[in-house]
């Protein structure tokens, strides 16, 4: 009975979340400077040299601001250089941080650039990944459900509009270093992640499991 009562559950959430969701533009800012440090992050780190920052989307990685409104976490992201409250990564790139979506906690999902724009958010796999960062993630934020309806429905938005392979949790980052797709030359430019944290990662996940990502390489 109680199995029976999560795999119900479990389709109610799927199915509330199969509905049409409106993403909102809110585009942090990408003028000229933030261009050409991407450029040079895109050579820099991963010896690709183009004339537009573009990325062909691979995978989908899911993280959390920890910063507790949306306010402050576009605020956080919308400047073009890295701020010095970044000291554990200043010296790889002067290139801020980003997202190309994020989920406020009450749901809604705002793009912040576009999906094929690179964004600076997983060291490593920038040049193939949509990131989706949620508002909060701390012990006295953790995400809601809202979000978690918001992510599966922006990961199936997405799986179907690219040829997405992958889907992961930022923790898992590191899992791809002996993949073909992991291009970071620094064998010593690592961080530990621990966001959207694990409970997060296999809801999304069973709810979508339908699409057909690929398995994560082997630990």
């Amino acid at each position: 009975m109680k199995r029976l009562f999560i795999l119900l559950a479990l389709f109610l959430l799927f199915a509330s979340c199969s509905t049409s969701k409106t993403i909102l533009e809110h585009p942090i800012t990408f003028k000229e400077q933030r261009e050409q440090l991407t450029l040079n992050y895109l050579k820099d780190r991963y010896g690709l040299i183009q004339e537009t920052p573009k990325i062909i989307p691979r995978m989908i990685v899911l993280h959390w601001t920890v910063i507790p409104t949306f306010k402050e976490s576009f605020e956080a992201f919308d400047l073009e250089i890295l701020p010095n409250w970044r000291p554990d990564i200043k010296d790889i790139s002067g290139l801020n941080v980003s997202s190309q979506f994020m989920v406020d906690r009450d749901g809604t999902i705002y793009q912040l650039l576009p999906e094929t724009t690179m964004a600076r958010h997983v060291i490593g796999l920038n040049h193939c990944a949509i990131g989706i960062e949620n508002v909060g993630g701390t012990n006295e934020l953790p995400l809601t459900k809202a979000q978690l309806k918001a992510n599966i429905w922006l990961v199936g938005y997405l799986k179907k509009k690219y040829d997405i392979d992958y889907l992961i949790g930022h923790y898992e980052y590191t899992r791809f270093e002996n993949h073909p797709l992991w291009l970071e030359k620094d064998e010593g430019y690592r961080t530990i992640k621990t966001d959207p944290g694990d409970d997060f990662m296999k809801k999304v996940r069973r709810a979508v499991r339908d699409l057909d990502f690929k398995p994560l390489p082997a630990q």
